[in-house]
């Protein structure tokens, strides 16, 4: 009998160490857990620990002593990094809201041109069948009837010519369109280096700058549409420009991506989209603000011309010339405003005077870029990649662009528009 108890206890003696030895070889082999390198430094440890005690259902936290790292003006960074997401909120904001206002203000060219047509129309009708109806009273009522409705016609279209809707539709296009570039921009800026304080005071004035250039408002801040001198058009706060620095035997060296045969070829580029491509949208912006004004002018004209017509129609000291005017001025007037506004002269106007601001812009980033020292400079290669996108050209092209440029300037060949997209 002891025999048999001295065996159980060696057995279970066995089992317990092979058990423990089995569990000290598990916990060897358990495999590791993988560690992911979180960018700690981005997130406020405040949040992230309170989060995670909500989620584990803990009430309590533990306030987590943080170090951030401070500007030169002695600004945070997490501050500037929530500055900028404010900043780049509002950029969103008013992209949709320009986007939004845009099509309203195109809806309303649609609308009140039929509108506007069509009370022509019928009026004109109403003084052709008035000089056929001898001296009855339905004359008097259809002779009442045109001079009023082109009485109306002459006041709509002195509003819709003083606010040219379908220009006004083509401002809050570019607007949205800007905005939209400046939150991609600045999203971009977040996603590839810490931003700073100078970061936050660029995209702060492109906000400022953009409000003026393409204010939403009617009255008060609209864009003058018949401006007396036509100039391109400026979207972008002015652009610092250092001194040149770091020459070395009269040579700049080679830094960031510069050589001298870039700078060269940079400074024929922005001669050329100066003397060609901004100067030619100029001269094309003049020319179609002075048909818009001949049509602007035109079209009240010719409805206040119909209405006096009207009024005379069936007057025997006055003859046919009444009937003649109320009818066919009529006829010219709704001709005259499909053209303006079915056309959307004003709209044309406003694109031309963007492309000469947008060839204004990159001439000055050009220049701006030219006179900084080249490790302050954006990097060489990149920007004239941007360049030649810019302008719808690749590298090879942009270049020969650059050499033609040189060659017509001493006469040899005629110098090319140095966009290929518009």
């Amino acid at each position: 009998m002891a025999a048999l108890q001295a065996s159980r206890l060696l057995c279970s003696s066995a089992s317990e160490l092979s058990c423990s030895r089995r569990g000290i070889e598990a916990t060897l082999h358990a495999p590791k857990l993988r560690t992911s390198r979180l960018p700690l430094s981005k997130i406020p440890m405040r949040d992230l620990v309170m989060e995670l005690n909500m989620r584990n259902g803990y009430t309590t936290t533990t306030t987590t002593t943080t170090t951030t790292r401070t500007d030169d003006d002695g600004t945070s960074n997490s501050t500037v990094i929530e500055e900028l997401y404010a900043i780049m909120e509002t950029a969103a904001d008013r992209a949709e809201m320009h986007s939004n206002i845009g099509d309203q203000r195109d809806n309303w060219n649609r609308l009140l041109l039929t509108s506007i047509n069509a009370i022509t129309v019928t009026a004109a009708t109403m003084a052709g069948l008035a000089a056929t109806g001898g001296m009855a009273t339905p004359l008097v009522a259809l002779k009442l009837s045109s001079t009023i409705l082109y009485s109306a016609a002459t006041g709509m279209l002195l509003v819709m010519n003083k606010i040219q809707p379908s220009q006004l539709a083509e401002e809050q296009r570019n607007a949205a369109r800007l905005f939209k570039q400046l939150h991609g921009h600045i999203k971009t800026t977040l996603a590839l280096r810490t931003p700073t304080r100078m970061d936050v005071k660029e995209a702060m004035g492109k906000i400022l700058v953009l409000d003026r250039a393409y204010p939403l408002a009617l009255l008060g801040t609209m864009l003058e549409k018949f401006p007396a001198t036509v100039e391109p058009a400026v979207w972008w706060p002015q652009l610092l420009q250092a001194p040149q620095e770091g020459l070395i035997g009269g040579k700049k060296e080679t830094r960031n991506g510069w050589t001298g045969m870039l700078e060269e070829e940079m400074k024929e580029i922005a001669g050329v989209l100066k003397r060609k491509d901004t100067s030619d949208y100029v001269r094309l912006s003049k020319i179609v603000l002075k048909v818009n004004k001949i049509l602007a002018i035109s079209g009240p004209l010719l409805t206040g011309l119909a209405a006096v017509g009207s009024a005379f129609v069936g007057s025997p000291s006055q003859g046919s010339w009444a009937v003649l005017l109320g009818v066919v001025a009529g006829a010219f007037a709704s001709v005259v405003n499909t053209l303006e506004h079915g056309g959307q002269v004003g709209m044309v106007f406003e694109m031309y005077r963007s492309s000469a601001g947008f060839f204004r812009l990159m001439e000055e980033s050009i220049e701006s870029n030219l006179k900084e020292r080249e490790e302050r400079r954006e990097n060489g290669e990149l920007f004239e990649m941007k360049v030649a996108l810019q302008l719808g050209r690749s590298l090879s092209e942009l270049r020969e662009l650059a050499a033609a440029s040189s060659s017509s300037r001493n006469g040899k060949v005629t110098e090319e528009f140095g966009s290929k997209l518009f």
